[in-house]
């Protein structure tokens, strides 16, 4: 992700407007890489997290609180007594360095004012959060760093701070053309690659927006630019900074689909039509709602892929099962020829001499003459008691076969609901009626119930879209609320839309009287689409009925339902611009 020194550099901004010149009243640790400060800004009571967490170092403001730990750690415990009430005096950072310095001016035990330097550094497994007095020499910090666990810098009580520079890049504030282009551009990798190994604060998706708005392909390679190339990448680069400096940033959170991919605090112009980007009023509330969704998200493919597993699993056997069914039912297509057999036999089979292989005769039913094979160890009766056995035999099986098909095909498509269910599931709530399903029929042991005082589960609900014309549109994200909307929340005069023959959601269109316009009926065919299996298709045929037609018959799963007559539209999976309600 883009967190990297332009991000940074708009959050000193952030920062400073929101805290300089304010006091801190309270500090917490709620965590143990992890800093909690509350304080005084212009603007009133601000809570301030400052992570050096390994995977993700983070800083923001929030209103959001953390249950800290009844006994503070030390190192919280020492920032409570030099800073507990210290006036924050600056927000800096180093150039584009991933580093935020707190100045902060306190009274010391004697009443005399005294500086200390707070400093965040947000560098990957690296992160640390270092408490230095103002001479430079490190007081504390979150993370000791001994010279065993790094050659480069030790992090410890008494060591005087410096910012390690481990990679010699050039500072863009200061960047020539010259530079640019003898010290950027000369190196033999492509140019996305050499802007961001070459200059501080550069993150790769900065580096190909640069390249993206100079009209460069920027897994191009050097060498093959040409100097008005070169040229014109240097003053988008320098147009980019000087934005930069000018605290000219636009925070924002670039999605496919539903889901985050990116953030930045310029517009992304790289993105094609398959992303949006959803503005953010601040930096810190584009951060703290990107990595709050990511992590939604996460532990909800985490819980959706091991009921995928289940599911998955169940098909594969259930699809091998029907394939031994199709196979078996496709001998039982033998039965009547048995049964000719037999009853040619009986009819004209009485002067057999013993022994016979075969004989011909008439088949009476056709008026063509067939050859019937014989047990020569058999009599003429006895062979045709054997062709009727064997049609009685395959019969029986045939019409059990009938039956276990019809049940195998069923439970098949019910799996197949679940799976686009766990496609279009986006939370955790919305997997938790996945579960209870999977449980209901046998899929899943059930677990024990949940322990006393246990909390209740959030409700999952429908997605919720309103039609360019004002209708409201409802789609079910599970069997369960495909059956709550068709049966409970639709009435008589709504319309229900449904992809043909596939594994899909109930969408169901809002109406008083019945009546629609054209675009809305296209509209919903284009959710239906996209809530189905075939929304990798170009085109789905949708199903569409009043819903007082639509009908579930007694003892089906949820979200079977039957109807006798609809109407058909072909509609494409593709939803962009239907207006999605929270």
């Amino acid at each position: 992700m883009a967190f990297d020194g332009i991000t940074v550099a708009a959050l000193v901004r952030e920062f400073d407007r929101a805290l300089t010149g304010g006091r801190i009243n309270k500090i917490q640790q709620p965590e143990n890489d992890e800093i909690l400060i509350t304080a005084r800004g212009n603007s009133g009571n601000v809570k301030l997290l400052l992570s050096a967490n390994a995977s993700l170092p983070l800083a923001y403001l929030t209103e959001n609180s953390k249950t800290a730990p009844l006994t503070a750690p030390n190192f919280c415990m020492l920032l409570r007594k030099h800073i507990g009430s210290a006036r924050i005096i600056s927000i800096t950072q180093p150039q584009l360095e991933r580093i935020i310095v707190f100045e902060l001016e306190h009274l010391n035990e004697m009443g005399d004012i005294c500086r200390k330097k707070l400093i965040l550094e947000l560098m990957g497994k690296h992160s640390n959060l270092i408490f230095c007095d103002d001479t430079g020499m490190i007081l504390d910090s979150i993370k000791h760093v001994s010279s065993h666990m790094s050659s480069v810098r030790e992090v410890l009580p008494g060591r005087m701070y410096f910012i390690p520079h481990t990679q010699e890049k050039l500072d863009p504030f200061s960047l020539s053309f010259e530079d640019f282009a003898g010290g950027v551009l000369s190196k033999p990798v492509n140019v996305s690659k050499a802007i961001y190994t070459s200059l501080t604060g550069i993150s790769p998706v900065i580096a190909e927006e640069v390249c993206y708005r100079a009209s460069i392909d920027g897994s191009d390679s050097c060498s093959a630019l040409s100097d008005n190339q070169k040229l014109h990448l240097f003053h988008t680069l320098e147009r980019l900074i000087n934005a930069v400096t000018d605290g000219d940033f636009e925070p924002g959170i670039v999605y496919r689909k539903d889901e985050p991919v990116e953030y930045g605090v310029f517009p992304f112009q790289q993105y094609g039509d398959e992303y949006r980007i959803v503005p953010a009023e601040t930096v810190s509330g584009m951060l703290e709602s990107y990595y709050a969704e990511r992590s939604t998200i996460t532990r909800a493919r985490q819980k959706s892929s091991d009921l995928r597993r289940v599911v998955q699993t169940a098909l594969e056997r259930s699809r091998k099962k029907l394939a031994l069914q199709e196979k078996q039912m496709k001998d039982t297509e033998k039965k009547d020829r048995y049964k000719v057999y037999g009853e040619l036999i009986n009819a004209y089979g009485y002067g057999l001499p013993e022994g016979t292989k075969s004989f011909r005769a008439l088949n009476y039913y056709t008026n063509e003459e067939i050859d019937i094979p014989l047990d020569p160890q058999l009599s003429a009766k006895e062979n045709s008691k054997k062709y009727f056995d064997r049609y009685g035999k395959l019969k029986r099986t045939e019409e059990a076969l009938t039956e276990q098909l019809a049940s195998t095909r069923e439970e098949i498509m019910h799996l197949e609901t679940i799976s686009n269910a766990l496609d279009i599931a986006v939370t955790i709530s919305d997997l938790d009626p996945i579960r209870d399903e999977l449980v209901q029929y046998g899929f899943i042991h059930k677990n024990p119930g949940p322990r006393k005082g246990a909390k209740m589960r959030a409700k999952s609900m429908p997605f919720h879209y309103v039609s360019s014309d004002g209708f409201d549109m409802y789609v079910g994200k599970n069997n369960y609320q495909n059956d709550e909307l068709t049966f409970r929340m639709a009435s008589g005069n709504d319309w229900w839309f449904h992809a043909k023959k596939m594994a899909g959601s109930h969408v169901i269109v809002k109406t008083p009287d019945g009546e629609l316009p054209d675009r809305a009926f296209e509209e919903a065919g284009r959710l239906a689409a996209y809530y189905s299996k075939g929304k990798d298709a170009p085109k789905v045929e949708i199903d569409y009925i009043q819903k007082k037609h639509v009908k579930k018959p007694g003892g089906a799963k949820p979200g079977f339902v039957v109807y006798y007559t609809n109407y058909s539209l072909i509609a494409e999976p593709d939803i962009r611009g239907l207006r999605l309600v929270e």
